[in-house]
């Protein structure tokens, strides 16, 4: 998939998070500002590109504020705003 449009998904309460993704040329720029980043930091990014890589998402800026969500919505809100940006109308829920 490729990253056509601006998108966002998310909220800033706490517990949660906002991604915003939009068009970049020069590979994956990925963003990443947490309040729990030097307790967990590994694993937030770990999960931010693991959800790229489900997408094959290979070129995009990505940006990650987060309020010390769960893995699980860290996934879901990623999803979101990569589906919303790229248009896609086949979803493969299953992949997902």
């Amino acid at each position: 998939m490729k990253i056509l449009n601006a998108a966002i998904s998310g909220t800033l309460e706490s517990s949660d998070l906002v991604v915003k993704v939009s068009p970049y040329e020069d590979g994956l720029d990925v963003t990443i500002n947490s309040e729990v980043y030097k307790q967990f930091g590994e694993q937030i990014t770990a999960v931010v590109y693991e959800t790229l890589s489900a997408f094959n998402i290979t070129q995009g800026q990505i940006i990650v504020e987060d309020k010390g969500a769960l893995d699980c919505v860290i996934r879901a809100r990623m999803q979101a705003a990569i589906l919303r940006s790229t248009d896609s109308k086949d979803i493969e829920w299953e992949k997902l």
